[in-house]
Protein backbone atom coordinates (compact mmCIF):
# COMPACT_ATOMS: atom_id res chain seq x y z
CA UNK A 1 0.00 0.00 0.00
CA UNK A 2 2.89 2.25 0.90
CA UNK A 3 4.16 1.60 -2.71
CA UNK A 4 0.84 2.31 -4.05
CA UNK A 5 0.58 5.71 -2.62
CA UNK A 6 3.71 6.81 -3.68
CA UNK A 7 3.00 5.80 -7.34
CA UNK A 8 -0.39 7.95 -6.85
CA UNK A 9 1.37 10.76 -5.72
CA UNK A 10 3.85 10.40 -8.62
CA UNK A 11 1.01 9.95 -11.23
CA UNK A 12 -0.74 13.28 -9.37
CA UNK A 13 2.22 15.21 -9.52
CA UNK A 14 2.82 14.73 -13.17
CA UNK A 15 -0.34 15.22 -14.04
CA UNK A 16 -0.65 18.69 -12.42
CA UNK A 17 2.80 19.19 -14.07
CA UNK A 18 1.13 18.67 -17.32
CA UNK A 19 -1.66 21.32 -16.57
CA UNK A 20 0.86 23.69 -15.63
CA UNK A 21 2.67 23.34 -18.76
CA UNK A 22 -0.22 23.45 -21.04
CA UNK A 23 -1.76 26.18 -19.28
CA UNK A 24 0.96 28.30 -19.66
CA UNK A 25 1.93 27.63 -23.40
CA UNK A 26 -1.89 28.28 -23.52
CA UNK A 27 -1.26 31.60 -22.22
CA UNK A 28 2.00 32.07 -24.01
CA UNK A 29 0.23 31.05 -27.21
CA UNK A 30 -2.90 33.71 -26.76
CA UNK A 31 -0.08 36.55 -25.66
CA UNK A 32 1.42 35.92 -29.18
CA UNK A 33 -1.78 35.78 -30.75
CA UNK A 34 -2.28 39.56 -29.48
CA UNK A 35 -1.16 42.37 -31.37
CA UNK A 36 -1.06 45.95 -31.97
CA UNK A 37 -3.60 47.85 -34.16
CA UNK A 38 -4.03 51.19 -35.23
CA UNK A 39 -7.52 52.36 -34.01
CA UNK A 40 -7.39 55.98 -34.76
CA UNK A 41 -4.66 58.42 -36.38
CA UNK A 42 -4.34 61.81 -37.75
CA UNK A 43 -1.91 63.57 -39.71
CA UNK A 44 -0.16 66.30 -38.28
CA UNK A 45 2.22 68.71 -38.93
CA UNK A 46 3.34 72.31 -37.90
CA UNK A 47 0.13 74.35 -36.80
CA UNK A 48 -0.06 77.68 -38.74
CA UNK A 49 -0.53 81.13 -36.99
CA UNK A 50 -4.28 81.31 -37.48
CA UNK A 51 -5.01 77.68 -36.08
CA UNK A 52 -2.66 78.09 -32.82
CA UNK A 53 -4.59 77.56 -29.66
CA UNK A 54 -6.93 80.45 -28.28
CA UNK A 55 -6.16 82.65 -24.89
CA UNK A 56 -5.08 81.01 -22.12
CA UNK A 57 -2.73 78.82 -24.92
CA UNK A 58 -1.63 75.39 -23.77
CA UNK A 59 1.57 76.38 -21.73
CA UNK A 60 0.72 75.86 -17.80
CA UNK A 61 -3.03 74.92 -19.02
CA UNK A 62 -4.71 72.00 -19.68
CA UNK A 63 -6.31 71.09 -22.67
CA UNK A 64 -9.30 67.99 -23.10
CA UNK A 65 -9.45 66.79 -27.03
CA UNK A 66 -12.22 64.12 -27.83
CA UNK A 67 -11.98 61.81 -30.75
CA UNK A 68 -13.56 58.81 -32.67
CA UNK A 69 -11.94 55.30 -32.17
CA UNK A 70 -12.67 52.49 -34.74
CA UNK A 71 -11.98 48.94 -33.86
CA UNK A 72 -11.65 48.23 -29.98
CA UNK A 73 -9.20 46.54 -27.37
CA UNK A 74 -8.66 46.26 -23.66
CA UNK A 75 -5.14 47.73 -23.66
CA UNK A 76 -4.43 50.37 -25.63
CA UNK A 77 -1.74 53.30 -26.02
CA UNK A 78 -1.41 56.78 -26.96
CA UNK A 79 0.95 58.41 -28.96
CA UNK A 80 1.96 62.60 -28.37
CA UNK A 81 4.14 64.52 -30.81
CA UNK A 82 6.24 67.10 -30.78
CA UNK A 83 7.62 66.57 -34.53
CA UNK A 84 7.32 69.91 -35.65
CA UNK A 85 7.72 71.56 -32.82
CA UNK A 86 11.90 73.15 -32.65
CA UNK A 87 12.08 73.21 -28.84
CA UNK A 88 11.46 70.54 -26.04
CA UNK A 89 7.80 70.09 -25.07
CA UNK A 90 6.73 69.56 -21.13
CA UNK A 91 3.75 67.24 -19.94
CA UNK A 92 2.71 67.61 -16.51
CA UNK A 93 0.02 64.62 -16.73
CA UNK A 94 -2.18 62.87 -19.71
CA UNK A 95 -5.24 61.04 -18.48
CA UNK A 96 -8.45 59.17 -20.57
CA UNK A 97 -12.11 58.56 -20.23
CA UNK A 98 -15.06 57.83 -22.19
CA UNK A 99 -16.47 61.01 -23.58
CA UNK A 100 -20.11 61.78 -23.44
CA UNK A 101 -21.45 64.75 -24.62
CA UNK A 102 -19.53 67.56 -25.37
CA UNK A 103 -16.66 68.27 -22.22
CA UNK A 104 -18.01 65.57 -20.13
CA UNK A 105 -16.88 62.43 -19.53
CA UNK A 106 -17.45 59.29 -17.44
CA UNK A 107 -15.85 59.98 -14.60
CA UNK A 108 -15.86 56.37 -13.29
CA UNK A 109 -13.86 55.37 -16.68
CA UNK A 110 -10.86 58.09 -16.09
CA UNK A 111 -7.59 56.66 -16.12
CA UNK A 112 -3.48 58.18 -16.13
CA UNK A 113 -1.00 57.19 -18.77
CA UNK A 114 2.53 56.97 -17.95
CA UNK A 115 5.40 57.39 -20.47
CA UNK A 116 8.40 55.41 -19.59
CA UNK A 117 6.73 54.27 -16.24
CA UNK A 118 6.41 59.12 -15.57
CA UNK A 119 3.45 60.86 -15.29
CA UNK A 120 5.45 64.12 -15.55
CA UNK A 121 8.04 64.01 -18.91
CA UNK A 122 9.42 65.57 -21.65
CA UNK A 123 8.89 64.90 -25.64
CA UNK A 124 11.96 66.00 -26.87
CA UNK A 125 12.05 68.55 -30.25
CA UNK A 126 11.26 66.40 -33.47
CA UNK A 127 10.41 63.86 -31.60
CA UNK A 128 7.27 61.49 -30.93
CA UNK A 129 6.20 59.09 -28.02
CA UNK A 130 3.75 56.29 -26.92
CA UNK A 131 2.91 55.87 -23.69
CA UNK A 132 3.32 52.53 -22.09
CA UNK A 133 0.24 50.04 -22.60
CA UNK A 134 -2.83 51.03 -20.46
CA UNK A 135 -5.39 48.26 -19.76
CA UNK A 136 -8.84 50.06 -20.53
CA UNK A 137 -12.10 48.44 -21.84
CA UNK A 138 -12.32 50.97 -25.59
CA UNK A 139 -15.24 49.86 -26.91
CA UNK A 140 -15.58 49.99 -30.34
CA UNK A 141 -16.79 52.97 -32.21
CA UNK A 142 -16.66 54.81 -29.18
CA UNK A 143 -15.39 58.53 -28.26
CA UNK A 144 -12.23 59.07 -26.03
CA UNK A 145 -11.18 62.29 -24.05
CA UNK A 146 -7.73 62.67 -24.26
CA UNK A 147 -6.69 65.20 -21.12
CA UNK A 148 -3.07 66.92 -21.36
CA UNK A 149 -1.97 69.31 -18.66
CA UNK A 150 1.63 70.94 -20.10
CA UNK A 151 4.27 72.74 -19.05
CA UNK A 152 6.53 74.57 -20.89
CA UNK A 153 4.92 74.39 -24.86
CA UNK A 154 7.29 74.99 -27.63
CA UNK A 155 6.42 78.47 -29.95
CA UNK A 156 5.65 75.70 -33.00
CA UNK A 157 3.22 73.21 -32.23
CA UNK A 158 2.41 69.86 -33.51
CA UNK A 159 -1.27 69.53 -34.09
CA UNK A 160 -3.96 68.98 -36.99
CA UNK A 161 -6.41 71.57 -37.55
CA UNK A 162 -8.87 70.14 -39.38
CA UNK A 163 -10.23 68.27 -35.86
CA UNK A 164 -14.26 68.83 -36.64
CA UNK A 165 -14.24 67.94 -33.30
CA UNK A 166 -14.37 71.02 -30.39
CA UNK A 167 -11.65 71.08 -27.77
CA UNK A 168 -11.68 72.26 -24.10
CA UNK A 169 -8.96 74.11 -22.42
CA UNK A 170 -8.36 75.36 -19.07
CA UNK A 171 -5.90 77.22 -16.81
CA UNK A 172 -3.73 75.31 -14.77
CA UNK A 173 -3.23 71.55 -14.39
CA UNK A 174 -6.19 69.83 -14.67
CA UNK A 175 -5.96 66.67 -16.21
CA UNK A 176 -8.13 64.93 -13.45
CA UNK A 177 -10.84 67.39 -13.68
CA UNK A 178 -14.12 66.04 -15.28
CA UNK A 179 -15.64 69.22 -15.18
CA UNK A 180 -14.72 71.46 -18.52
CA UNK A 181 -18.09 73.81 -18.70
CA UNK A 182 -15.94 76.69 -18.27
CA UNK A 183 -13.31 75.81 -21.02
CA UNK A 184 -12.43 77.90 -23.94
CA UNK A 185 -13.06 75.83 -26.68
CA UNK A 186 -10.73 75.25 -29.97
CA UNK A 187 -12.16 73.48 -33.05
CA UNK A 188 -8.42 71.79 -33.54
CA UNK A 189 -6.37 69.03 -32.70
CA UNK A 190 -2.90 69.53 -30.82
CA UNK A 191 0.00 67.13 -29.76
CA UNK A 192 -2.16 63.66 -29.75
CA UNK A 193 -1.38 61.27 -32.72
CA UNK A 194 -2.90 57.89 -32.66
CA UNK A 195 -4.31 55.63 -30.44
CA UNK A 196 -3.38 51.75 -30.88
CA UNK A 197 -4.86 48.79 -29.31
CA UNK A 198 -4.01 45.10 -28.84
CA UNK A 199 -6.27 42.81 -30.60
CA UNK A 200 -6.39 39.49 -32.02
CA UNK A 201 -4.08 38.80 -35.14
CA UNK A 202 -7.58 38.63 -37.42
CA UNK A 203 -7.47 42.40 -36.79
CA UNK A 204 -6.51 44.88 -39.44
CA UNK A 205 -7.14 48.32 -40.16
CA UNK A 206 -7.73 50.33 -43.28
CA UNK A 207 -5.58 53.57 -43.98
CA UNK A 208 -6.87 56.68 -46.01
CA UNK A 209 -4.35 58.89 -46.94
CA UNK A 210 -6.23 62.32 -48.84
CA UNK A 211 -6.67 66.04 -48.61
CA UNK A 212 -9.51 68.01 -46.92
CA UNK A 213 -12.08 65.47 -48.48
CA UNK A 214 -10.85 62.72 -46.27
CA UNK A 215 -9.85 65.20 -43.21
CA UNK A 216 -14.11 65.63 -43.82
CA UNK A 217 -14.25 69.59 -44.85
CA UNK A 218 -18.17 70.10 -45.19
CA UNK A 219 -19.07 67.58 -42.68
CA UNK A 220 -20.47 68.22 -39.34
CA UNK A 221 -18.77 69.36 -36.09
CA UNK A 222 -18.79 66.86 -33.38
CA UNK A 223 -20.79 64.79 -35.80
CA UNK A 224 -18.43 62.07 -36.50
CA UNK A 225 -19.48 61.84 -40.31
CA UNK A 226 -16.20 61.92 -42.91
CA UNK A 227 -16.89 59.50 -45.01
CA UNK A 228 -14.42 57.33 -43.02
CA UNK A 229 -16.23 57.42 -40.21
CA UNK A 230 -19.39 56.11 -42.01
CA UNK A 231 -17.20 53.40 -43.45
CA UNK A 232 -15.78 52.26 -40.26
CA UNK A 233 -19.13 52.16 -38.48
CA UNK A 234 -19.95 50.26 -41.60
CA UNK A 235 -17.25 48.00 -40.95
CA UNK A 236 -17.63 47.37 -37.04
CA UNK A 237 -21.38 46.21 -37.66
CA UNK A 238 -20.46 43.87 -40.44
CA UNK A 239 -19.80 40.46 -38.98
CA UNK A 240 -17.11 39.19 -41.62
CA UNK A 241 -15.35 43.02 -40.98
CA UNK A 242 -16.04 43.34 -37.47
CA UNK A 243 -12.35 43.42 -36.17
CA UNK A 244 -11.43 46.31 -38.85
CA UNK A 245 -10.57 49.58 -38.12
CA UNK A 246 -10.18 52.70 -40.30
CA UNK A 247 -7.73 55.72 -39.64
CA UNK A 248 -8.16 58.93 -41.41
CA UNK A 249 -4.69 60.34 -42.83
CA UNK A 250 -6.38 63.46 -44.46
CA UNK A 251 -4.97 67.10 -44.44
CA UNK A 252 -7.39 69.60 -46.01
CA UNK A 253 -5.45 71.51 -48.63
CA UNK A 254 -2.72 68.74 -49.10
CA UNK A 255 -0.94 68.17 -51.98
CA UNK A 256 0.63 64.75 -53.73
CA UNK A 257 4.20 65.98 -55.14
CA UNK A 258 4.32 69.58 -54.62
CA UNK A 259 2.81 72.77 -52.94
CA UNK A 260 -0.37 72.99 -50.54
CA UNK A 261 -0.71 72.72 -47.26
CA UNK A 262 1.64 70.52 -44.73
CA UNK A 263 3.75 68.23 -46.17
CA UNK A 264 2.66 66.45 -49.26
CA UNK A 265 1.66 62.87 -49.19
CA UNK A 266 4.61 61.30 -51.27
CA UNK A 267 6.90 62.56 -48.28
CA UNK A 268 4.96 61.70 -45.33
CA UNK A 269 4.08 58.22 -46.57
CA UNK A 270 6.23 56.41 -44.50
CA UNK A 271 5.34 58.03 -41.72
CA UNK A 272 1.58 58.41 -41.90
CA UNK A 273 0.78 55.09 -43.46
CA UNK A 274 3.64 52.62 -43.27
CA UNK A 275 4.87 53.43 -39.81
CA UNK A 276 0.92 52.52 -38.51
CA UNK A 277 0.36 49.33 -36.58
CA UNK A 278 -1.97 46.83 -38.35
CA UNK A 279 -2.49 48.03 -41.76
CA UNK A 280 -3.42 45.74 -44.25
CA UNK A 281 -5.53 48.00 -46.75
CA UNK A 282 -4.64 51.48 -48.36
CA UNK A 283 -7.12 53.80 -50.06
CA UNK A 284 -5.42 56.94 -51.28
CA UNK A 285 -7.67 59.59 -52.68
CA UNK A 286 -5.43 62.57 -53.62
CA UNK A 287 -4.34 64.67 -56.48
CA UNK A 288 -7.28 67.34 -56.78
CA UNK A 289 -5.19 69.76 -54.89
CA UNK A 290 -2.43 69.67 -57.17
CA UNK A 291 -4.52 69.85 -60.26
CA UNK A 292 -6.33 72.67 -59.02
CA UNK A 293 -2.58 74.75 -58.32
CA UNK A 294 -1.68 74.14 -62.24
CA UNK A 295 -0.82 77.47 -63.67
CA UNK A 296 -0.95 76.88 -67.54
CA UNK A 297 -2.48 74.43 -69.91
CA UNK A 298 1.09 73.17 -71.13
CA UNK A 299 1.83 71.97 -67.64
CA UNK A 300 -0.71 69.68 -67.35
CA UNK A 301 1.00 66.72 -69.03
CA UNK A 302 4.10 67.22 -66.28
CA UNK A 303 1.44 67.02 -63.40
CA UNK A 304 -0.05 64.06 -64.72
CA UNK A 305 3.08 61.86 -65.55
CA UNK A 306 4.38 63.39 -62.10
CA UNK A 307 1.64 62.21 -60.24
CA UNK A 308 1.45 58.67 -61.75
CA UNK A 309 4.74 58.26 -60.50
CA UNK A 310 3.82 59.34 -57.09
CA UNK A 311 0.83 56.84 -57.22
CA UNK A 312 3.27 54.07 -58.41
CA UNK A 313 5.50 54.61 -55.90
CA UNK A 314 3.26 54.21 -53.32
CA UNK A 315 1.82 51.66 -54.19
CA UNK A 316 4.72 49.73 -54.29
CA UNK A 317 5.88 50.77 -51.05
CA UNK A 318 2.88 49.45 -49.39
CA UNK A 319 2.90 46.11 -51.50
CA UNK A 320 6.67 45.65 -50.72
CA UNK A 321 5.01 45.50 -47.09
CA UNK A 322 2.21 42.87 -47.92
CA UNK A 323 -0.05 45.91 -47.64
CA UNK A 324 -3.35 46.05 -50.70
CA UNK A 325 -4.05 49.93 -52.58
CA UNK A 326 -7.18 51.15 -53.17
CA UNK A 327 -7.04 53.90 -56.09
CA UNK A 328 -10.06 56.36 -55.56
CA UNK A 329 -10.82 58.66 -58.32
CA UNK A 330 -10.75 61.87 -57.84
CA UNK A 331 -14.35 63.99 -57.27
CA UNK A 332 -15.74 65.91 -59.98
CA UNK A 333 -15.31 70.36 -59.24
CA UNK A 334 -17.65 71.44 -62.29
CA UNK A 335 -18.37 74.90 -60.72
CA UNK A 336 -15.65 75.29 -58.18
CA UNK A 337 -13.15 77.62 -58.10
CA UNK A 338 -10.50 75.19 -59.33
CA UNK A 339 -12.80 75.05 -62.58
CA UNK A 340 -11.35 75.18 -66.11
CA UNK A 341 -11.08 73.30 -69.39
CA UNK A 342 -7.31 72.27 -68.98
CA UNK A 343 -7.86 71.05 -64.96
CA UNK A 344 -10.62 69.30 -66.13
CA UNK A 345 -8.79 67.50 -68.92
CA UNK A 346 -5.85 66.94 -66.21
CA UNK A 347 -8.73 65.21 -63.97
CA UNK A 348 -10.14 63.15 -66.28
CA UNK A 349 -6.49 61.79 -67.78
CA UNK A 350 -5.48 60.75 -63.56
CA UNK A 351 -8.93 59.55 -63.14
CA UNK A 352 -8.38 57.12 -66.77
CA UNK A 353 -4.44 56.21 -65.39
CA UNK A 354 -6.50 55.00 -61.89
CA UNK A 355 -9.26 53.50 -63.46
CA UNK A 356 -7.36 51.22 -66.50
CA UNK A 357 -3.25 51.06 -65.62
CA UNK A 358 -3.64 48.02 -63.67
CA UNK A 359 -1.34 49.34 -60.81
CA UNK A 360 -4.42 49.25 -57.99
CA UNK A 361 -5.73 46.01 -56.34
CA UNK A 362 -8.60 47.74 -57.03
CA UNK A 363 -10.90 51.01 -57.47
CA UNK A 364 -13.54 53.10 -55.59
CA UNK A 365 -15.10 55.10 -58.37
CA UNK A 366 -16.17 58.12 -56.24
CA UNK A 367 -16.28 60.34 -59.31
CA UNK A 368 -18.74 57.89 -60.95
CA UNK A 369 -20.92 57.48 -57.81
CA UNK A 370 -20.88 61.56 -56.63
CA UNK A 371 -21.18 63.25 -60.02
CA UNK A 372 -24.40 64.65 -62.05
CA UNK A 373 -25.96 62.28 -64.44
CA UNK A 374 -26.84 64.90 -66.59
CA UNK A 375 -23.27 67.20 -66.13
CA UNK A 376 -20.27 64.31 -65.17
CA UNK A 377 -17.95 67.73 -64.40
CA UNK A 378 -19.66 68.56 -61.15
CA UNK A 379 -20.95 66.81 -58.00
CA UNK A 380 -24.57 66.43 -57.65
CA UNK A 381 -26.16 69.28 -56.51
CA UNK A 382 -27.89 67.61 -53.67
CA UNK A 383 -24.48 66.08 -52.47
CA UNK A 384 -22.33 69.36 -52.62
CA UNK A 385 -21.16 72.05 -50.06
CA UNK A 386 -19.03 74.06 -52.31
CA UNK A 387 -18.84 72.52 -55.86
CA UNK A 388 -15.58 71.03 -54.42
CA UNK A 389 -16.28 69.42 -51.08
CA UNK A 390 -19.37 67.14 -50.23
CA UNK A 391 -21.71 67.86 -47.63
CA UNK A 392 -22.76 65.81 -45.39
CA UNK A 393 -25.02 63.74 -47.44
CA UNK A 394 -22.32 63.37 -49.72
CA UNK A 395 -20.05 62.31 -47.38
CA UNK A 396 -22.88 59.73 -46.15
CA UNK A 397 -23.28 58.46 -49.23
CA UNK A 398 -19.33 58.00 -50.29
CA UNK A 399 -18.90 56.27 -46.90
CA UNK A 400 -22.10 54.08 -47.86
CA UNK A 401 -20.40 53.30 -51.31
CA UNK A 402 -17.29 51.87 -50.79
CA UNK A 403 -17.33 47.96 -50.65
CA UNK A 404 -16.95 45.83 -47.60
CA UNK A 405 -15.99 43.03 -49.44
CA UNK A 406 -12.34 44.68 -50.45
CA UNK A 407 -11.43 44.47 -46.44
CA UNK A 408 -13.06 40.55 -45.78
CA UNK A 409 -9.83 38.48 -45.35
CA UNK A 410 -11.07 34.76 -47.00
Amino acid sequence: MKHLSNYSLFICVLIVSMIGCKTATTLHKNNQDNKWVASWSTANFGVGTNDMPPAPGLKNNTIRQIIRVSIGGDVLKLKLSNLFGEEDLTIKSVSIAEANEGCVIDNSTLRQLTFGKKKGFIIPVKTELYSDPLTFKLKPGSKLAITISFGDVPTKITGHPGSRTTSYILTGNQAINADFSTAVKTDHWYIIGGIDVKNTKQAATVAVIGNSITDGRGSGTNKQNRWTDILSQRLLENYNTKNTGVINLGIGGNCVVRGGLGPTALSRFNRDILSQNGVKWLIILEGVNDIGGLKKAEDVPQLVQDLKIAYTQMIDKAHAMGIKVYGATNLPFGKSFYDNEYRQQARDSINYWIRNSGKFDAVIDFDKTMQDPENPGILFPELQADYLHPNENGYKKMGEFVDLKLFMRY
